[in-house]
């Protein structure tokens, strides 16, 4: 798989840049587009990649639809990007089979690829960001003590939805459904995911809020100020 999937964007902008806003979106449009198309060249399995990546094939066209009435922050926008790179990552090669993961788990002498476990911290980390953007906007919460909370338990809300989903695909599928699941023989694979989906909208928030706040200030100011 070419590497230049596993090219996330060197930094992110700061609010107080000057960057248009329909150019960063535009970029960022096209390198998950090449990325998923390179993702689905020979795929280890075609419907595992189908079943990874349709989060992408469905959130990239409602992004953009909805850029001109509801444009998002940059920062957001470049976390939505860079995730839907690991899930495009994930489902060429199966997220128990990705090189970058098997190097990891040789390197530090670990029982499993580890990259199974950083997709479900992304899980957490960046819808965190589109949780807090969405309820800033559309709801009383933002400045409020309850923002930070709410957003955490709507990742962790959203992590356990998907275990549900990855247990529907095991009962039709039955072993077709493994390299899906990338549970790696781990019987507590479905906790671990949830834990780490916690800890990624966890870190999230601790650590973006600030940098959130402003691209929220920022965008919510008139074009040319």
């Amino acid at each position: 798989m070419p590497g230049s999937l596993l090219a996330l964007p060197a930094r992110l902008p700061e609010s107080g840049e000057r960057v248009p806003r329909g150019t960063l979106p535009a970029v960022l449009v096209a390198v998950v587009v090449a990325g998923l198309a390179l993702s689905g060249l020979r795929p280890h399995d075609p419907t595992t990649w189908l079943l990874e990546t349709v989060w992408v094939l469905v959130g990239l066209p409602l992004v953009v639809l909805t850029r001109r009435r509801f444009p998002l922050t940059n920062l957001l926008y470049c976390l939505l990007a860079a995730h839907a790179l690991v899930l495009a990552v994930g489902g060429h090669y199966t997220y128990a089979q990705v090189p970058l993961g098997d190097w990891v788990r040789d390197t530090l002498e670990l029982d499993r690829n580890p990259y199974d476990r950083f997709g479900h911290f992304m899980q957490g980390f960046v819808p965190a960001v589109l949780v807090r953007e969405l309820l800033s906007r559309t709801s009383p919460l933002r400045g409020s003590r309850w923002l930070a909370p709410l957003t955490v338990c709507a990742c962790l809300a959203f992590s356990a939805v998907f275990e549900m989903f990855e247990w529907a695909a095991a009962v039709i599928g039955g072993h077709a459904a493994d390299d899906f699941l990338a549970t790696q023989g781990d019987v507590w694979d479905t906790q671990w995911d949830m834990f780490c989906a916690l800890i990624g909208a966890t870190v999230s928030v601790l650590v973006l809020s600030r940098l959130h706040d402003r691209g929220l200030t920022a965008l919510a100011k008139p074009r040319g100020r």
